[in-house]
C-alpha cells in the first residue's frame, strides 16, 4: 500500500497489514486487534470467489445480493464473537466503521449488508451514528446543515435510518443548528452529538462524555441495566496535563513520506507518549531526506540549506522506515552527522539498515558498502534479501507480525529501557535484515549488536559504543506504544535529547532512570 494514498500501513500482532484507524483503535481503547478486524472489499470477494470455486453454492449464479451481503454480515458476527480486551468472554458490543462517504459504489454492499443486518438483529440490539461535517463557509461564520441533511436523505433511501449525528466542526454547534439538523434528519436534538476542535485529540472521549454520548448509545443498545458510569479520571488528567505543558523538544524526522505526515502516524503518536512522559510537547521538524542530499545543493540550494540548519537545530535524529532508494544518500548523511556529533538518534527498521550502511562506509572504509534493496550488484551488501521472503511477489511476503527478539547483552542500553527482560516481543514489518557475515567487523569498530532473533543469526537492535544514545532497531516499536505506557526506545530518544538519560537502571518501572 503506497504510504502517500494510503497513509501509513500498521501491523497487527498477527501480521495483518491494515488501515491506520485499527492503530488510533488500539491506541485510544487499548486492545489488541487482528486481521479479521479489517475488513475490505478483496477480502470479501475473495472469499465469495473461493466458495463458488468449492461448490458451496451448488452453482448457483454469484450475485452482490445475497452472496457478496451474507459473506460481510458473517464476517461481522464471527469478529464480534471474539474477544480483544483480554477477556475470555466475547464483548458487549462491536463497533463497526464503514468508511468512506455515503453513495460512494464502493460502500454499497457494506451499507445493503448492514441495512440487512439491523433488520435481522433488530432495533434495540443496533445503534447507527452517522458521521458528518457541518462547515462555516465565507466570511458570514454560518453552520451549514445542508451537507449533512443530504447525506442523511441518501442514507434514509439505502434503507438506513441514524440513531445518533455525529457532527464535526471547527466550532461548537450552536442550539439553533442541532434544532435545524434535528427536524430535517429525523433525529432527536440530546442524540445530535458534537465533535468540535479541540487542543488535543485526548479531549474528544472527554466531549462526548460531556454530552452524554454514552447514555445515548446505551438507551439505543438497552443496556441500562448493565451498563458503568465512564471512569475517565486519568484521561482527564492525562488531556488538561498536555495543554498545561510549556516546554517542547525539537527532533528532526528524516523521512521519505514527510509531504503526508499520516505516513508516519505511530511514530508521531508514539513521539507524544515519550514526550508527554517526560512533561514534554513533542516538536517534530520534518525533514525530506532528498533535500539533505549533495545533489538538492545544486537543484534547489535554499532547499539545501534549510533542511540542514533544521538538522543541526534540533535535539536529536529520527529515521523511520521505508522502501525504495530515493532520499537514501540524505538519510545516511543525518546517520553520520548524529554519529560524528554525538546527537541522539534512533533508527527504525530501515533507519537501523542505514545505520549499519554509514558505518560501513565511513568507519570500515567500504565506500560500496550497499543494502540489495538499493543495488544487487553491489560488491559489500551488508544488508541482503532475507533468504525465505520472495523476490518476485511483493504482496503479503514480508517478515510480519509479532517476532520475539532476544537480548545478546544483559546490560545494554536497550535491555535496560525495556526492564533487563530475556527479550521483548515487537511488531516487524521488512524484508532485508543485516548480512550477518558483516556482524564481527562492524562489532569491531564499535557498532554492537545487542539484539536478535531465535536463531541468534538475524540482527534486531544495535548500538553505537561511547555515544549518548545511537539505537537501531529492525522492528518497529511505535506500534505499541500507548498514552499511558510509551515505547522504551521512544523515551530513551527523548530522554537522551534532553540530556536526562541517567545510568540507573533499578527502578522499578524499568525504565532507565531520568536524571532530575
Amino acid at each position: 500500500m503506497s504510504p502517500f494514498e494510503h497513509g501509513e500501513v500498521f501491523v497487527l500482532d498477527d501480521g495483518g497489514e491494515v488501515d491506520l484507524d485499527l492503530g488510533n483503535y488500539e491506541r485510544f481503547i487499548d486492545v489488541t486487534l487482528t486481521r479479521d478486524n479489517n475488513i475490505t472489499t478483496g477480502k470479501i470477494y475473495q472469499s465469495v470467489i473461493e466458495k463458488e470455486r468449492k461448490g458451496d453454492y451448488l452453482g448457483k449464479t454469484v450475485q452482490v445480493v445475497p452472496h457478496v451481503t451474507d459473506e460481510i454480515k458473517q464476517w461481522i458476527q464471527s469478529v464480534s464473537s471474539v474477544p480483544v480486551d483480554g477477556q475470555t468472554r466475547p464483548a458487549d458490543v462491536c463497533v463497526i466503521e464503514l468508511g468512506g462517504t455515503v453513495g460512494d459504489i464502493e460502500s454499497m454492499p457494506f451499507i445493503e449488508a448492514l441495512r440487512q443486518l439491523s433488520f435481522s438483529l433488530g432495533k434495540e440490539n443496533f445503534c447507527l451514528i452517522h458521521v458528518s461535517l457541518v462547515p462555516v463557509l465565507g466570511v458570514v461564520g454560518e453552520q451549514k446543515t445542508k451537507p449533512t441533511q443530504h447525506s442523511v436523505r441518501e442514507l434514509r433511501a439505502l434503507g438506513l435510518t441514524p440513531d445518533l449525528l455525529a457532527c464535526r466542526s471547527a466550532q461548537p454547534l450552536i442550539g439553533s443548528v442541532k434544532e435545524k439538523l434535528s427536524q430535517f434528519c429525523h433525529v432527536p436534538v440530546e442524540n445530535i452529538l458534537n465533535i468540535h476542535d479541540v487542543p488535543n485529540i485526548w479531549h474528544v472521549p472527554l466531549i462526548l462524555r460531556n454530552q452524554k454520548a454514552h447514555e445515548a448509545i446505551i438507551k439505543q443498545l438497552n443496556l441500562s441495566g448493565f451498563a458503568r458510569p465512564p471512569e475517565l479520571r486519568d484521561w482527564t488528567e492525562m488531556a488538561e496535563s498536555y495543554d498545561n505543558l510549556k516546554n517542547s523538544v525539537k527532533i528532526a524526522l528524516v523521512g521519505k513520506y514527510t509531504n503526508l505526515t499520516d505516513s508516519y502516524l505511530s511514530v508521531v503518536k508514539a513521539l507524544l507518549h515519550a514526550s508527554v512522559a517526560c512533561s514534554l510537547k513533542p516538536s517534530i521538524q520534518w525533514i525530506a531526506a532528498s533535500d539533505l542530499e549533495d545533489a538538492t545543493a545544486i537543484n534547489a540550494p535554499e532547499a539545501h540549506t534549510k533542511a540542514w540548519e533544521t538538522l543541526k537545530g534540533s535535539a536529536c535524529i529520527l529515521i523511520p522506515g521505508g522502501f525504495g532508494d530515493r532520499g537514501i544518500s540524505g538519510m545516511i548523511l543525518a546517520a553520520k552527522y548524529a554519529r560524528e556529533n554525538k546527537v541522539p538518534y534512533l533508527g527504525i527498521c530501515l533507519g537501523m539498515q542505514i545505520s549499519v550502511i554509514e558505518m560501513s562506509r565511513h568507519v570500515l572504509g567500504l565506500e560500496d558498502a550497499d543494502s540489495e534493496e538499493f543495488n544487487k550488484d553491489a560488491p559489500n551488501r551488508v544488508v541482503m534479501y532475507m533468504p525465505e521472503v520472495s523476490k518476485t511477489h511483493m504482496g503479503n511476503t514480508m517478515r510480519l507480525g509479532c517476532r520475539r527478539t532476544f537480548f545478546r547483552k544483559s546490560d545494554c542500553l536497550t535491555s535496560k529501557l525495556y526492564g533487563s527482560p530475556p527479550h521483548v516481543d515487537e511488531r516487524h514489518r521488512h524484508r532485508y535484515e543485516v548480512n550477518p557475515s558483516f556482524v564481527p567487523v562492524l562489532e569491531n569498530a564499535g557498532l554492537h549488536f545487542v539484539g536478535c532473533d531465535e536463531s541468534g543469526k538475524r540482527m534486531e537492535i544495535v548500538e553505537l559504543q561511547d555515544h549518548p544514545f545511537y539505537v537501531g532497531v529492525q522492528f518497529h516499536p511505535e506500534f505499541k506504544s500507548r498514552p499511558r505506557r510509551p515505547s522504551p526506545p521512544f523515551s530513551g530518544l527523548i530522554m537522551a535529547a534532553t540530556k536526562h538519560l541517567g545510568t540507573n537502571s533499578n527502578n522499578s518501572n524499568g525504565y532507565v532512570g531520568a536524571s532530575e
